[in-house]
């Protein structure tokens, strides 16, 4: 009886001991995995600089690796290098179906048999209306023809890539800036949206000053003196004054500042450039011998002149943090000329573009990376050139994926937020 007993606590004891021997190699299996995804030996600044370089969907992923990579990846700093790492392309909106007659977007009648919405796609007016807790029985019905996916172009080594976000929304993009776009809010005309298409956060804006479409230009500005950013917004009223009203994301009010003065502008329908600390517009549609520009510090305008009259197809474009002015001299020859500062307001002229038949090219933007313009030759071809080699070549497009006669504004793909001031 006393030997079968002792046997059977030997058993017990044997098995308690296999178990906690088994527990132990369980914890040091899994510490030998953790250590090879937390590197725990190498300092965060290398860490950093590895991060910074991946693709910005794998970035997006390794947030979720541990605490100390989410911690590094959503910092002031990693965010302002990723910035400055990040080259510009095209933003745009494709539209959901091929039903092109824009019906009012909360209308019943859909007459279309294209697909539906992809799956797991965000939509910017559903978060909207979960931000504002409206119940989800309350939530208006979206006509599908009235959606449009959110499409951005890159452009690397002579050929085009278009990329999705996999949003959607019903209103226009208006501005952009740093990689945050600044978004018409439909739902019931409330206002703007500002957003960032990557990481997917945005924030309504209250509705300003009421005017057409065609009697406003919106603008979307970082003000290093205050760490925060801004909305400009200008309206031309019935008397053809310029009102001006900016609003600091996040204050929730817009606030009246003085306009530019009466008679310098005389449409509002360029886009405004953002370089220099400043917002800059063309004036004119053609012959515009200045452009008027908006300190973003002391919100201030003024007139700087131009080297030269600038045509139907001239712009002002963001070179290399400076301005550049684009301009055609003839019909085989385009100068471009950069300034440098707002003080002493001199043009230099640094590039002298020949080819045949430079005439319906519009430039449209500058690489922040390779330096390279980009043009847009009359509705249907883009061309790249190349400042260093002095080579103009045509950009490979696929055919029905880029809206030549849409709206396109540059853009940069970034982990940008207004809540983080970025450092450089």
């Amino acid at each position: 009886m006393n030997t079968k007993l002792v046997a059977v606590k030997g058993a017990g004891l044997l098995r308690l001991v296999e178990e906690r021997i088994q527990r132990e190699l369980e914890q040091e299996r899994k510490k030998k995995q953790e250590s090879l995804f937390i590197v725990p030996y190498l300092p965060k600044d290398c860490i950093s600089k590895i991060l910074v370089q991946l693709p910005l969907e794998s970035l997006q992923k390794s947030r979720f690796v541990c605490k100390a990579w989410y911690g590094i990846v959503n910092s002031p700093v990693f965010i302002g290098g990723h910035l400055q790492r990040s080259d510009t392309g095209l933003i745009f909106l494709a539209p959901v179906t091929k039903d092109h007659r824009h019906p009012h977007p909360f209308s019943s009648d859909v007459k279309t048999v294209d697909p539906p919405v992809k799956p797991n796609t965000f939509s910017v007016e559903s978060k909207v209306l979960h931000m504002q807790s409206v119940p989800i029985c309350h939530w208006p019905h979206i006509n599908p023809s009235s959606l449009f996916y959110v499409m951005f172009m890159e452009i690397k080594d002579g050929k085009s890539t278009i990329k999705e976000y996999n949003e959607t929304c019903i209103g226009k993009i208006r501005a952009t800036c740093n990689g945050l776009i600044l978004l018409e809010n439909r739902m019931k005309k409330e206002g703007l949206v500002v957003m960032n298409p990557v990481t997917r956060e945005l924030m309504t804006i209250p509705l300003g000053t009421q005017s057409s479409p065609h009697h406003e230009s919106y603008g979307l500005v970082f003000c290093h003196r205050s760490s925060n950013y801004k909305v400009v917004h200008l309206f031309q009223d019935e008397s053809q004054y310029i009102g001006c009203e900016i609003i600091n994301i996040g204050s929730g009010c817009w606030r009246v500042t003085d306009g530019p003065s009466f008679g310098l502008f005389g449409w509002l329908g360029y886009e405004p450039v953002f370089a220099m600390e400043a917002l800059h517009w063309l004036p004119l549609i053609n012959h515009s011998d200045y452009i008027v520009s908006l300190l973003v510090d002391d919100e201030k305008f003024k007139k700087i002149p131009l080297p030269k009259s600038g045509e139907i197809h001239d712009r002002i474009v963001s070179m290399s943090g400076f301005l550049g002015f684009v301009t055609h001299e003839d019909m085989n020859q385009i100068d471009v000329w950069i300034l440098r500062g707002l003080d002493c307001e001199v043009w230099q002229k640094h590039y002298t573009i020949g080819m045949d038949c430079t005439k319906n090219m519009v430039p449209l933007y500058c690489s922040r990376i390779n330096g390279e313009i980009i043009f847009k030759k009359k509705d249907y071809d883009l061309y790249a050139y190349d400042c260093s080699s002095h080579i103009m070549s045509k950009i490979e497009v696929k055919k029905g994926c880029f809206p030549f006669n849409g709206c396109y504004l540059p853009h940069v793909n970034s982990l940008v937020s207004w809540r983080i001031p970025v450092k450089r």
